[in-house]
């Protein structure tokens, strides 16, 4: 691989590499029926005056299957966590008992494991195309060399180095929605 064109296909894989761990995370935060620390990651409490993430001010459990607690390091903060996860709009309720707060995650209806399963084919669908953006600007990024000098045939092998990595990480892509699907629609 010639040396002016190496540095395009390693940056262009690092990034599709950061696309598949960002759908990684948005494909986590979709709730399965089964219960998961991250499944509370978005959400943001008033800790003193300033928006906290949930992680830094409480430590997040999954006893069971079906069931977080939610254990504040400061007593006080029992009622703006319970606040923050009502705003979120996540389609779950705390029950606070004055020490920690449960949630019970329901089991999911049929209904709603298909709108899951749609919300997840759309995140992995935007990573595609993140993917596919990814390998346009390299495949530009490689012809500017072209027109600096660079041979023709070394700019093709890259670009098809480059074709080669894109299908891979769209393969990866397809594999992680497959997973995710069969998880949300195992009852």
């Amino acid at each position: 691989m010639n040396e002016a064109v190496k540095p395009q296909i390693d940056s262009a894989t690092s990034l599709m590499e950061k696309a598949i761990s960002h759908l990684e995370s948005e494909l986590a935060k979709i709730r399965a029926g089964k219960a998961s620390a991250q499944m509370l990651d978005g959400i943001f409490v008033d800790y003193y005056g300033s928006n906290t993430a949930l992680a830094q001010v409480a430590n997040v459990n999954t006893p069971d299957a079906r069931t977080l607690v939610i254990q504040p390091w400061e007593k006080q903060m029992l009622g703006p966590i319970e606040k923050a996860i009502f705003g979120s709009n996540i389609g779950l309720t705390p029950m606070n008992d004055g020490v920690v707060i449960r949630i019970n995650i329901p089991p999911l209806t049929e209904e709603r494991r298909v709108s899951l399963v749609k919300l997840s084919k759309s995140e992995a669908e935007n990573c595609k195309v993140s993917i596919r953006n990814i390998r346009r600007d390299a495949n530009e990024a490689i012809k500017k060399l072209v027109k600096d000098g660079l041979a023709e045939d070394i700019a093709k092998d890259a670009e098809a180095k480059i074709q080669q990595v894109t299908d891979g990480f769209i393969v990866k892509t397809d594999k992680c929605l497959e997973v995710k699907e069969k998880e949300i629609m195992t009852v």
